[in-house]
Order: structure tokens, then C-alpha cells, then sequence
């Protein structure tokens, strides 16, 4: 079977700059990594063998220079030692446990070093994502014609409604050829409308702002959009607790990148936690906040309330809004939100799996346990939480703790 992942930046942005986090400030930390599929998946006889043969394939991934200057160039914040440290990576296959029980359902574990292992999660699920349609032979009936179609018509509606707007959807894309021509959609149509209206002209107003793939930003020539993801904060509430894990990412992240990257995914463990974490310096520093669970619209009502009471205006802060959006959900939220703060969207597999009669995977890839350093004896247990019940992730009694924990301080 074919490769399916082929170049090392085929990656979404934020796993690199949390693997820079993580080595300048937890070098020594290990993790453990769970694979979960929401919709109990049965999968294709030799799927874990054939996810097998496309990880070890990842081990012959190295990074260009074609990709490593294009990261100097327009990924600044992004310190030259990474640059290097990325030349010298290499994946290990030896990191990753992947079985099949006898009713088809799927088990993938990583374990091993956390600068090394967050390199893994994106890449994984859009194999498996891929591998799936593949294996079922649904591959061969993704009409990519009609895709490019479609997508270009997203893109009209959403600048016309002056959405702000990115891809994400590399994690639960159909396929590469999938994420390319939805890219490649949206990039056509934003360059015929700054051609009909000038480049200048209304630059404020809809936008494809870019992608979160950075092999796709080089390919082009676009701005790689993103900052952190969830696990950043739940392996530091694992370490020292999620009482206080919101307030230790914000310092650390603000530590490690001086101001750049100053969106803050609030809501692994809620937004009554973050907000008592949420003191008046970070919330000036940084310069909004990502919406990935919950109701988008009492989500931001909750944003503009806090940010009042810290006599800071919110149409001075960038709201981001991630939670599973399509065309419509994202232009309705820019109506609500138009006025009250500086709105924009990062949309996934509505971009990058929308195919008539085509079921995306609801896979996700979450760390559950952490310890500090290597000499430690044992690792300790950590878990998801949101603002959803359905986007929990940890074990049980995990959840449990943390939930209890969180209602003594106020968080329920």
C-alpha cells in the first residue's frame, strides 16, 4: 500500500510549538497516549496490521529544507534550536501499540517521551482517517470534482458573511488529495475576490486566513495558524493539579513565547476554573481566546462578561471559535458576534470530510497519564473534561477525581 503521510510538515502548527514548549520546559516528562473512537468503529480485517506498516513508514519521514526555511520565514516566534532539533528528529515506531480485538474495534496507545511522542497525534488520525477509506473502498467514490466545487462555495459564503476563517481539518481529513483541493478551493476564491475588489480594499472584512498544516502554508504560500491544543494543559494538571494547570500553561506559554501565540485554549477543564485562573495581566497579554466546547454563543457571552470585569473591551480581543462547525453554524455566530470582539473560526472536518454519503471518522487521539521525569516510579492519571460531557476523555475514576476537585473550587 502506499505512503500515506510523505512529508514531515504534514502536521498541524501547534504540535510543533508545543513540542517547543515542551522541551524548554519539561524535557524530561513522559506520556502516555490514548486512542478513542466515538462511534465504536468496527474496522476492516488488517486495519491494525496495515496501521502498523503506515507507522513505520513514518520512521523514513525526515524534514527538508524546503520546509525548514519556510518555518524560519513565517514562523518567527518559533526559536532557531527548534529548527535543528526538528533536522535531527526521527520517528520511532516502538512508541506506538496498535491492536484489533476479534470484533473489528480499534486500540492504539503511545507511550514514551512527550517531546517526542506530541509529534504523533495528527499524523496517526489522519492515517487511520485515511486508512479507513481506503480499506473499505470508499476512497474510490470521493468525487473530487464536486469537492472543489463545494468547497469553493464555503469559502464564497463565509467571506461574503465576513467570517475570519481557517482550516483545521487535518486530523479527519478523507485523504491528503481531500485537504489539497479544499485549500486549494478556498485559496482560488479569496485571490478572485481580492482581484475584483483590490487587495487593499476592506481588508478586514471575510477572509481565508490560512491553514493549520504547514506543509499546505508552504505549498501555498500561506500563514500556518495555531497555538496549543488541550493536552498542553491536561499534561500539566496531571503533574500539579487542575486547580491551578490554566494559570501554569498561561505562564509557561507566555515564558516560552513572549507574547506571540496569544491565544489560550481555555476550557480543558471548564470555564468556571479558567476564569478564577484568568487574572487581569494574562488577559491583557494575551490576545484571546479559543471556544472548543459548549454553547458557542453563552460561551461568548461568559468571554465579554469577564473581560468587562477586568475593565479590558473585548473588541480589542480576538474570539476564535473551533467547535465543530460547518458554513451556516460559523456564519450565524459572526452575526451574534459581530461588534462584541474581534471573531474568527477555525473549521475542520466540515472542510476537509464533507463528501455525500461519506461518514467521517469522530476519532480522537488524547493523553491520559504524565510523569515529570523518568525516574519517577509511576505515572499519574489526568483527563479532558470541557464543557461537553461527550468530549470527556480519561478514564473513569480520573474523571471523577478531577470533577470533585473542580466543585470544591467552585467549578461544576
Amino acid at each position: 500500500m502506499r505512503q500515506i503521510i510523505q512529508h514531515f510538515t504534514d502536521d498541524d502548527l501547534y504540535k510543533f510549538t508545543m513540542c517547543c514548549a515542551v522541551i524548554e520546559n519539561y524535557p524530561r516528562t513522559q506520556v502516555r497516549y490514548k486512542f478513542n473512537d466515538r462511534d465504536h468503529t468496527v474496522y476492516p480485517v488488517g486495519f491494525a496490521e496495515a496501521l502498523r506498516d503506515q507507522i513505520r513508514m513514518l520512521e523514513n519521514v525526515i524534514i527538508t529544507e524546503e520546509e525548514i526555511d519556510f518555518i524560519r520565514r513565517r514562523c518567527p516566534y518559533i526559536p532557531g534550536w527548534f529548527c535543528s532539533f526538528l533536522k535531527g528528529f526521527r520517528y520511532d515506531s516502538s512508541w506506538v501499540h496498535v491492536s484489533q480485538d476479534a470484533e473489528g474495534h480499534l486500540d492504539i496507545e503511545f507511550e514514551g517521551c512527550w517531546s517526542d511522542t506530541i509529534l504523533l497525534e495528527v499524523k496517526v488520525l489522519a492515517i487511520v482517517s485515511e486508512l479507513y477509506y481506503i480499506m473499505t473502498g470508499e476512497a474510490e467514490r470521493l468525487d473530487y470534482s464536486d469537492f472543489y466545487d463545494r468547497s469553493r462555495e464555503k469559502a464564497e459564503r463565509l467571506i461574503g458573511a465576513g467570517c475570519s476563517f481557517t482550516d483545521m481539518g487535518t486530523r479527519r481529513r478523507a485523504s491528503f488529495r481531500a485537504q489539497d483541493t479544499a485549500i486549494r478551493a478556498m485559496k482560488e476564491c479569496q485571490q478572485a475576490k481580492d482581484s475584483y475588489r483590490g487587495e487593499a480594499a476592506d481588508s478586514t472584512r471575510g477572509r481565508f486566513v490560512g491553514t493549520s498544516n504547514v506543509y499546505f502554508a508552504m505549498k501555498y504560500d500561506l500563514t500556518p495558524v495555531g497555538t496549543m491544543a488541550h493536552e498542553f494543559i491536561c499534561a500539566i494538571a496531571g503533574m500539579y493539579g487542575p486547580q491551578m494547570a490554566n494559570y501554569l500553561a498561561m505562564k509557561t506559554w507566555a515564558n516560552t513565547y513572549r507574547g506571540a501565540l496569544g491565544t489560550f485554549l481555555y476550557d480543558t477543564y471548564g470555564w468556571r476554573i479558567f476564569s478564577l485562573n484568568f487574572s487581569e495581566d494574562y488577559a491583557n497579554l494575551f490576545k484571546g481566546l479559543r471556544v472548543d466546547s459548549g454553547d458557542n454563543f453563552e460561551q461568548l457571552d461568559l468571554i465579554i462578561e469577564k473581560y468587562r470585569s477586568l475593565r479590558i473591551d473585548p473588541r480589542s480581543k480576538q474570539i476564535i471559535f473551533s467547535n465543530g462547525l460547518n458554513t451556516d453554524k460559523a456564519i450565524e455566530i459572526q452575526r451574534y458576534a459581530e461588534g462584541k470582539c474581534q471573531p474568527s473560526f477555525g473549521i475542520g472536518t466540515h472542510f476537509t470530510n464533507d463528501f455525500p454519503g461519506v461518514k467521517p471518522r469522530n476519532i480522537v487521539i488524547k493523553l491520559t497519564a504524565v510523569k515529570i521525569t523518568e525516574s519517577w516510579p509511576f505515572y499519574c492519571t489526568t483527563c479532558k473534561l470541557s464543557e461537553d460531557k461527550g468530549k470527556y476523555s480519561g478514564d473513569q475514576a480520573t474523571v471523577d477525581r478531577f470533577l470533585a476537585t473542580l466543585h470544591l473550587c467552585g467549578s461544576n
